[in-house]
């Protein structure tokens, strides 16, 4: 989809909606707040417009970034964590590597071998690649997930699978960094929502790891928003 395609329609200018998304994304506001700051700088905006933004933006954002990620280390830290969604339990599959990286992450509805699966296949796809290592924390899906992938040839063999749990801090506390800012947020709605906004606070936080290279861009030393217009219209 083109820049303007991307923007077409909208009563208000592409630098606008892009600042208010990635500021929701990126720091501990709730929707009325973004709202009250647009309207101190004279901008009459409700704040189930910027919720719209957040749910029409955040993929696109991530699909742009993305032309442009360095790979993660073949070295994975996996692990699940938790979020409520309308009072029910769903399941965020993250991987990041040796660095700290990340490597993938799936929302799901279900913690079993079938959603591990699918997060690794997904991550293999993602990397273009498939890991030297993997390791897991205790729990026997995961384990038996990875099993099944090599047994089908979907993991070489080779790859090797190990559990400690000292190993899995790093990845740990990389799900704080983003559940904190998912705390903050006034209840998930819904599953299909919830994974979009996931999508735009994982990409917030890979742009702050600095898992870009933008040199072709030639953004160095430009601010934010330069930066940010750079990708969108590359």
């Amino acid at each position: 989809m083109s820049k303007s395609d991307l923007f077409k329609g909208r009563h208000f200018e592409q630098e606008i909606i892009v600042l208010w998304v990635r500021w929701y994304l990126r720091y501990m506001l709730s929707y009325r707040d973004t709202a009250e700051m647009m309207a101190e700088r004279g901008l009459s905006i409700s704040h189930t417009t910027i919720l719209r933004w957040v749910q029409r933006y955040a993929s696109e954002f991530d699909k742009c970034w993305s032309r442009f990620a360095t790979p993660a280390g073949t070295s994975w830290r996996v692990d699940e964590t938790y979020i409520r969604i309308r009072g029910n339990w769903a399941y965020l599959y993250r991987a990041v590597d040796t660095l700290g990286k990340t490597i993938d992450f799936r929302l799901s509805p279900r913690r079993n071998v079938a959603s591990a699966k699918a997060f690794f296949r997904q991550a293999v796809r993602s990397q273009r690649r498939s890991p030297d290592t993997i390791t897991l924390d205790g729990y026997a899906a995961s384990h038996r997930a990875v099993g099944e992938l090599q047994g089908q040839g979907r993991l070489p063999r080779l790859t090797k699978l190990r559990s400690s749990k000292y190993l899995n801090n790093l990845i740990e506390q990389d799900h704080r960094n983003v559940k904190s800012r998912l705390g903050t947020m006034l209840g998930m709605k819904s599953f299909a929502s919830t994974a979009i906004t996931i999508r735009g606070v994982e990409l917030m936080h890979r742009i702050r790891k600095g898992q870009f290279d933008l040199r072709t861009l030639a953004t160095q030393g430009q601010t934010t928003s330069k930066i940010w217009a750079a990708v969108l219209a590359a």
